[in-house]
């Protein structure tokens, strides 16, 4: 599963234009290495430590620096070591930030983005993992020996492996930080066209695979829970792909391998939240829906004027929206979740409970990060300027360049642009965007 996340680095190094390619790719990788050490401080602790008040947040000393669990300890279900757990939870964490800097491509300065995803990840995903994830455990004789969080617990919303907790909390985020950095100079206007489709296809592909692990992983065991969400996840994804590609056929006469790999991301996102309480045809049903769904709301960005680069909103949000409240609908009881959805007989109660969860967490994550984003921005800026914006993120803040092609002819240089090279790079900007 970790590889997920390297994966998302194709996925959004492909879809930017040429001049942010390495710097889009940063993104993902500071996440990953920034998050791992906050998980093993403290991050865990917050989000798996005895709750201490209300569902909201797990006791942040209790495990900090994972005091205690190098013991041979092992969880409730499937007798999984704690510390496996663990490993298993970080990169929940870690791709869930990686996934909000797609909204900000191109625009955002690269040691701003390492302060934003340490700070989001304590404020806003650590508790919010606490609510969904951290599940409350009793002895044989039925005593609570740990209190977990509220939309796990009290409200028993099924999000089985990240629908609200990852992808609805990373969309939120997203809209939120697209706001405060504003639009990309020439968004609306200048193509803006991915410069590497293969690296979209590579990063799409990789995404499927270590989602299995997402998904059937979550199941922490070997069995037939882990194998239900497994088949469906392959089918549930399948559906959107087909379905994003018939709205491409039918709205603008031709499929795209973007398209493709958008539907791939959007049917995994659909079914992350679902795997565990639908049937296969629910699966495809909550794919397909996801599928179309997810191919008109990336539009929508030029409609309402915010610029989410890479369709994190479009996809992320409404995808795990998508999934999150299918679950209601369509949830049956043949399922290993054992809960019935409106369709199946089971009226309102559990769709009631699939939206506040949602609307929940959509609400937390995007206030906080609009905080957040402003404070940063207000105080050591969080957008490049425009002149920096023009030349290239890669080579004005990394210093490099994807592409080095004038290396082939001779002589190459991956120095800074200097003050007449930059200007020579404004006044050729059409051509090389």
């Amino acid at each position: 599963m970790l590889l997920m996340t390297p994966g998302l680095a194709l996925f959004y190094g492909g879809m930017v234009r040429a001049k942010s390619v390495l710097n889009m790719m940063m993104m993902s990788f500071g996440a990953l290495a920034l998050i791992s050490v906050l998980w093993v401080l403290y991050g865990y602790s917050f989000a798996f430590g005895d709750d201490v008040g209300f569902g909201l947040l797990g006791d942040p000393t209790e495990f900090f620096g994972l005091a205690g669990l190098m013991e041979d300890l092992t969880t409730e279900e499937g007798g999984l070591p704690t510390m496996a757990f663990v490993g298993f939870q970080a990169v929940f964490a870690i791709i869930t930030v990686a996934l909000i800097s797609g909204a900000i491509a191109d625009r955002a300065k690269f040691g701003s983005w390492m302060v934003f995803a340490g700070i989001w990840a304590t404020v806003v995903y650590f508790p919010v993992a606490h609510w969904v994830f951290d599940f409350t455990l009793t002895d044989d004789d039925g005593v609570v020996t740990h209190t977990g969080g509220w939309i796990a617990n009290n409200l028993a919303a099924i999000d089985f492996a990240g629908g609200t907790a990852v992808h609805i909390n990373a969309g939120a985020a997203g809209l939120a930080l697209a706001l405060v950095l504003g639009k990309r100079r020439g968004f609306g206007r200048d193509a803006m066209r991915p410069h590497n489709l293969p690296l979209v296809m590579i990063g799409a592909g990789l995404l499927w695979f270590g989602w299995f692990g997402f998904n059937a992983g979550s199941a922490l065991a070997a069995n037939n829970t882990a194998a239900v969400a497994w088949v469906n996840t392959l089918v549930a994804t399948g559906a959107a792909t087909l379905a994003w590609l018939l709205v491409e056929k039918m709205r603008d006469g031709h499929s795209t391998s973007l398209g493709g790999a958008s539907g791939v991301v959007a049917g995994l996102v659909a079914i992350t939240p679902a795997c565990s309480a639908v049937s296969p045809i629910g699966a495809i049903i909550v794919g397909a829906l996801a599928g179309a769904l997810c191919a008109l709301a990336v539009g929508l960005k030029f409609k309402l004027g915010y610029d989410d680069s890479l369709d994190v909103v479009g996809v992320h949000l409404v995808g795990g929206l998508v999934g999150t409240i299918m679950v209601g609908f369509v949830g049956t009881a043949a399922a290993p979740a054992g809960v019935d959805g409106l369709f199946y007989g089971g009226g309102v109660d559990q769709l009631w409970r699939q939206v506040v969860g949602a609307l929940a967490v959509l609400v937390f994550s995007f206030v906080l990060t609009l905080v957040i984003g402003f404070l940063i921005q207000k105080t050591i800026g969080f957008r490049l300027t425009e002149e920096d914006e023009v030349t290239g993120i890669d080579t004005v803040v990394h210093a490099e360049s994807g592409y080095d092609f004038a290396s082939l002819g001779g002589g190459g240089s991956t120095a800074p642009l200097g003050g007449q090279a930059r200007a020579e790079a404004r006044n050729t900007e059409g051509s090389r965007a």
